[in-house]
């Protein structure tokens, strides 16, 4: 980045070298976990980490917390390094991994045990949640928490040995069950996982958990400044505790920032994921995500975004962040870098009577305008047969219309002045053509310009006029409205009949263009299906977005507040009683909820008393909260039991999770519980479905897909999965159905 960063970060820093902290060094990492693609959101944590380290000439580590088996793919290693690449950062030295230090953490775990810091808990981890206590009440410690060191090490030494299943015991440390950090309540140090891993194999059955890891990663490392987000602000004190009481080689400090949240998308990673197994959006690379890859696929220059990072800045408090600011600085940097030419998305064909039919002018176009210092030109033909944009002509103008009517002129762009002097119709009485004389300068002088192509020389062209995912500023928190629903239908138009001039069809896919008057555009890999190149909208020239929103939007919750500026919305919990507020506290510090989660379950008692009902019923917290604030409207609910007794079905597989809208929809009408209306539903067959033999027709019934894919174009990969869900009717385990899809892909033809 060419811009210097300052930010407290970088006051922290300069303190730092001015009293020669850490020898003068300044050390940096981007630590992902590899469970998902990178969206706009990480790229403010990699322009921040790596900037420093630019900055002050220091380094910056790559380094992959993979410590959860369960959910990362060397898939996501290796687009994570791709996206790293094209921002435009390299990491200092080889990639690292959390599982380079596996042996390590273990040996310093035996050590806690052995200083009586640890032990191993064998409460199941509801007991373990409940006996947590709150943020008023301490929690009550574990009958296991005096247990002796040389036992606890013991049963270590068997989990590591594959002795015990999943669940049957932790690791704990043993820090201060009254602590007012609810988080240094005894937390959990190692777990069971008898899950293979995408580096170690079947090495390892216990896994570290991120609050142990993390920190120790840092110290083995040598990094002197670990920056995070704010919702680890609370896990500090845990971060310092294991440093304090290991013997690490480094003591690094963590210090937090805010995150990066856009509206009009979402950033979670599951959300993302059911966008692509469902078949919302073509894959993680679709032009409508805000995944990176999504990003590089619409064309958006990595500097865009560095600029964009850099402007949004690095503060300590949240702020939702309007794309409008990303689309300005994607504007100013493709208004140097994009040359400028001529595309007809809606023709409209033009004779010009007074030009011979066998004379062509080929002249000699800019390619950029006169504010832009660079220099070029390319061949533009001009010959009887014309075609503009049928938004160009109007017989009865509007106030203030400035381009072609009849009997009116208009400036064609590089091409002369113009005067329509007939108008053809088609039999059913529509406009079909124009017949218009080529004018000299002197004969007339037109208010309005407007882009054309020569007939004979236009070539076909596919236009993909991308647009807002999402139709509401911040997706999943209106009342009563499913995330889905508030997918933007417009989100993606496709332009089938558009021609473009001559010059662009030698132009190699990646490259951007203004087409003017219409916005930022670059030609994309894949051609259609009909073999035309397609051309995808990066950014309007303007931002129209405001425009289009002609149609009431849902109500928005009482927890957004007015604009701050134009490129930011603040979000304030909304207005509660004491109690609800106290409740509110509790299920973020017990439970572990997300804010936005624990406001909206508390904005009234009913939803409060319903959600605590489920608590009581046994329910998970986080399933349930997702299911009543997702799928349930506030004046259609079910008995309790019947929700959990639903929840039940997901978690033991005999249902799908993308089969709950369905089921509680019959659930509701016909006033029946999840079993029955399952079986209404013909889902309780399903179980058994073959998806070896589903996939195999689904890709048999798309060869020429399948063959893009074969030859390298993998983000198909979304289509198929799509294809298959909706073969499946929504029976199949989207996670088995991606794993089997994806091996009968690779497999050889």
């Amino acid at each position: 980045m060419s811009d210097r960063l300052k930010n407290f970060v970088t006051e922290i820093i300069d303190g730092d070298l001015a009293a020669d902290k850490h020898g003068g060094r300044v050390h940096t990492r981007f630590p992902p976990e590899p469970n998902g693609y990178l969206h706009i959101g990480h790229a403010k944590s990699i322009c921040l980490n790596f900037g420093l380290a630019a900055q002050y000439g220091g380094k910056c580590n790559l380094r992959f917390d993979d410590t959860n088996p369960t959910t990362e793919d060397t898939e996501y290693v290796e687009s994570i390094q791709a996206d790293i690449r094209w921002l435009g950062f390299t990491w200092d030295g080889e990639v690292r991994f959390a599982s380079d230090y596996f042996e390590q953490f273990y040996a310093w775990a035996l050590h806690l045990i052995d200083a009586g810091k640890a032990y191993v808990d064998e409460q199941d981890v509801e007991a373990i949640r409940a006996n947590r206590g709150s943020a008023q009440e301490p929690g009550t410690p574990s009958p296991y928490r005096d247990r002796p060191g040389a036992e606890s090490r013991r049963l270590l030494e068997a989990m590591r040995a594959g002795d015990f299943e999943d669940g049957a015991m932790v690791l704990r440390a043993k820090i201060d069950m009254a602590h007012p950090n609810i988080l240094m309540r005894d937390p959990l140090i190692y777990r069971i996982r008898k899950a293979p891993h995408h580096r170690t194999g079947d090495a390892w059955c216990i896994y570290p958990m991120y609050d142990y890891a993390h920190c120790l990663e840092d110290a083995i490392e040598g990094i002197t400044h670990s920056v995070c987000t704010l919702e680890f602000d609370n896990n500090r004190a845990l971060y310092d505790w294991f440093l304090d009481n290991l013997p690490v080689p480094y003591r690094p400090h963590q210090y937090e920032m805010s995150r990066l949240d856009l509206s009009h998308t979402v950033m979670s990673k599951r959300w993302l994921l059911q966008l692509v197994e469902q078949g919302e959006v073509s894959g993680w690379d679709d032009p409508r995500m805000p995944t990176l890859a999504g990003l590089r696929r619409r064309g958006v220059p990595p500097e865009a975004i560095q600029r964009f990072c850099l402007d949004v800045g690095v503060t300590k408090s949240n702020a939702l962040t309007s794309p409008a600011l990303l689309d300005f600085h994607i504007r100013e940097t493709l208004n140097h870098e994009a040359a400028r030419v001529l595309v007809v998305q809606d023709p409209l064909p033009v004779t010009l009577t007074n030009l011979p039919e066998d004379e062509v002018r080929w002249l000699d176009a800019d390619l950029w305008p006169h504010d832009v210092p660079r220099e070029g030109t390319r061949p533009l033909p001009l010959s009887r047969e014309l075609l503009i944009d049928r938004s160009d002509f109007e017989e009865t103008p509007p106030k203030g219309f400035k381009r072609l009517t009849p009997g009116g002129v208009v400036r064609l762009r590089h091409g002369g002045v113009i005067r329509c002097d007939q108008v053809r119709r088609s039999e059913d009485g529509e406009v079909s053509g124009l017949d218009c004389s080529l004018l000299s300068d002197d004969e007339a002088r037109p208010k309005g310009t407007i882009h054309w192509l020569s007939t004979p020389h236009s070539l076909p062209v596919e236009l993909h006029l991308v647009d807002r995912l999402f139709r509401s500023p911040q997706p999943g928190t209106t009342d009563g409205v499913d995330w889905l629903d508030e997918l933007n239908p417009d989100s993606l138009r496709t332009i089938e009949g558009a021609r473009m001039e001559p010059w662009l069809g030698a132009s190699d896919p990646g490259t951007r263009f203004q087409f003017e008057r219409q916005g930022y555009f670059m030609k994309d890999e894949q051609t259609s299906p009909s073999g035309q190149p397609i051309f995808v909208r990066i950014v309007e020239l303007r931002d129209g977005w405001t425009k289009k929103q002609t149609t009431p939007q849902p109500a928005q919750p009482k927890a957004q507040a007015k604009p701050a500026s134009s490129s930011q919305t603040r979000v304030q919990p909304a207005e509660r009683s004491e109690a609800l507020q106290t409740r509110m506290t509790e299920l973020q510090e017990r439970l572990g909820l997300p804010l936005q989660d624990a406001e909206r379950l508390t904005r009234d008692e009913a939803t409060d008393a319903y959600f605590q009902s489920g608590l009581n019923a046994g329910a998970d917290p986080r399933p349930l909260a997702s299911l009543i604030l997702n799928d349930l409207s506030g004046d259609q609910r079910p008995p309790i039991q019947q929700i959990t007794e639903l929840l039940e079905m997901e978690d033991q597989k005999g249902l799908q999770r993308n089969q709950r809208s369905v089921v509680l929809e019959t659930m509701l009408k016909e006033n029946c519980g999840p079993k029955a209306a399952a079986k209404a539903l013909g889902l309780a067959e399903q179980t058994s479905l073959d998806l070896e033999a589903l996939i195999g027709e689904v890709i048999d019934q798309h060869p020429a897909e399948r063959d893009r894919y074969r030859s390298g174009e993998k983000q198909l990969f979304g289509f198929f999965m799509g294809a298959c869900m909706r073969a499946a009717r929504g029976g199949a385990d989207p996670k088995a159905l991606q794993s089997q899809l994806r091996q009968s892909l690779d497999s050889a033809p």
